[in-house]
């Protein structure tokens, strides 16, 4: 049966929420997410609920255990090291669309983007990584190729996950210009240039990381999440 629209949209805004306060660090990985905790925190119903976490589940922010319920997922920097070489390639085919015609509006909307980047330097790393993680999201989305923004959306969203528990702070900052340079290239309609910058740039990311592996504390409370929940809860 299909989900009436007004439950899909709500779905849709617990895992937008959801998603910032996984990035951001403040659910933990390993926390557990009853889905009853979770409808009383956003006012939603336990389907609803549901829905949300198996769209995370899917980014792989979310993991899904049989019989003992939801939990933000736990990741390894040898997952991190594999998604960030297979993101490579896919953004490869993202910059060379955008690079072979990148209009005023595009070009607007990457630069606008990067200004929030900026305008977050002097707050948390992980909020950071969020916005350095939806720039790579936005440039697929400017693409308009549904199959692009699927998978770099999904991969896009599993590397800033495993950046956010693994970088050292502050460690994107000097990613903005790198972003920069990116726009740059892709105004200049240098595809190979613009995929050079990208993968470097990709590159000096997963570099930035700390690899000597990070010690998760599964021991938090959905208080964390009630930032996040608050609007959606108003919204409803």
């Amino acid at each position: 049966m299909p989900v009436p629209k007004t439950q899909k949209s709500r779905a849709e805004l617990i895992c937008i929420a959801m998603r910032s306060a996984i990035l951001e660090r403040a659910l933990l990985p390993g926390m557990k997410l009853p889905e009853d905790s979770l409808g009383e925190r956003f006012g939603a119903s336990r389907t609803i609920i549901r829905q949300a976490l198996e769209k995370l589940a899917a980014e792989g922010l979310v993991e899904l255990r049989p019989n003992r319920g939801a939990a933000v997922a736990q990741p390894s920097l040898e997952e991190a090291r594999d998604l960030f070489e297979l993101r490579a390639q896919i953004e490869d085919l993202v910059i060379a669309r955008l690079a072979s015609g990148l209009t005023a509006a595009q070009e607007e909307a990457l630069v606008a983007h990067i200004a929030r980047e900026e305008a977050a330097q002097s707050g948390p790393s992980p909020i950071s990584i969020r916005l350095a993680t939806e720039f790579h999201i936005l440039m697929a989305a400017l693409t308009e190729s549904p199959v692009l923004i699927r998978y770099v959306n999904e991969i896009s969203y599993r590397c800033g996950f495993t950046l956010s528990q693994f970088s050292r702070p502050h460690s994107t900052h000097c990613g903005i210009q790198e972003h920069r340079d990116i726009v740059a290239a892709l105004k200049s309609g240098d595809v190979l240039r613009a995929q050079k910058i990208a993968r470097e740039h990709l590159d000096q990311v997963a570099a930035r990381a700390q690899f000597n592996g990070a010690e998760f504390n599964s021991f938090s409370h959905l208080e964390a999440l009630e930032p996040y929940a608050s609007p959606v809860r108003q919204n409803g």
